[in-house]
């Protein structure tokens, strides 16, 4: 059966961005937990629509905040990454362009996928100067859908819009657990993890990929088999 599309996250997987957005998260639940580290921050929220992030560390450091507390951290969080992104240089991925060309050639749909919201992950689009008809298909995020990862949404909503039937001809793409969570939530052909972001090859084998890989172009040839 062809593979008809790959789902890619963004940040630590196809954008290399520094980790400004989890490193700008965890200033602004430090400033009201001081005890969380930023290795918490990627542990508990990589991946995820970022309040949903703030209040998953939170859980899992056993630490606790009201809700007010938790609005407002997630509401300074978004004012310093608009700071942060003023000047922010970002890049692609290693051979992350060459992959999406080479995918599209072949009749692959390429999409990308992200917990951000729509206005933080188009800054991110517009500083690569990518274009959506030109070097991807499709971009969805956390905005786009009422459910977030490790919910298969996102990806249901991609095979709508790109008429794709069967999510067997799909892969999921991505470097922390919940992408791969996700992926196989949607019922993905092949659900892969990558090196290049937050999680370790240790942390993502705790969720049983079919793949893990050090450099994204290494999917070209699974996509081939």
């Amino acid at each position: 059966m062809k593979i008809e599309m790959v789902v890619f996250d963004m940040a630590g997987t196809t954008v290399d961005e520094g980790n400004v957005v989890y490193r700008t998260l965890h200033k602004a639940i430090e400033k009201k937990c001081p005890n969380i580290s930023f290795e918490d921050v990627l542990k508990w929220g990589a991946g995820k629509e970022k309040l949903q992030a703030i209040r998953e560390t939170i859980i899992g450091t056993n630490s606790f905040l009201d809700e007010q507390s938790i609005q407002d951290a997630f509401q300074n969080f978004l004012v310093l990454l608009e700071h942060a992104y003023e000047h922010l240089i970002v890049v692609p991925t290693s051979n992350t362009e060459r992959l999406f060309k080479e995918l599209r050639d072949l009749d692959i749909k390429v999409v990308l996928n992200t917990g951000y919201n729509a206005k933080t992950a188009n800054s991110l689009i517009q500083k690569l100067n990518w274009t959506e008809g030109l070097h991807f298909d499709l971009l969805v995020t956390s905005s786009d859908v009422k459910n977030n990862r490790p919910q298969p949404d996102m990806i249901l909503f991609a095979m709508q819009k790109l008429n794709i039937q069967n999510a067997q001809t799909v892969i999921k793409v991505g470097d922390s657990t919940i992408d791969i969570e996700e992926g196989r939530n949607a019922g993905c052909r092949l659900n892969i993890g990558v090196t290049t972001g937050a999680h370790s090859k240790e942390e993502l084998i705790l969720v049983n990929p079919d793949y893990i890989f050090d450099n994204i172009y290494d999917l070209l040839s699974v996509v081939k088999l």
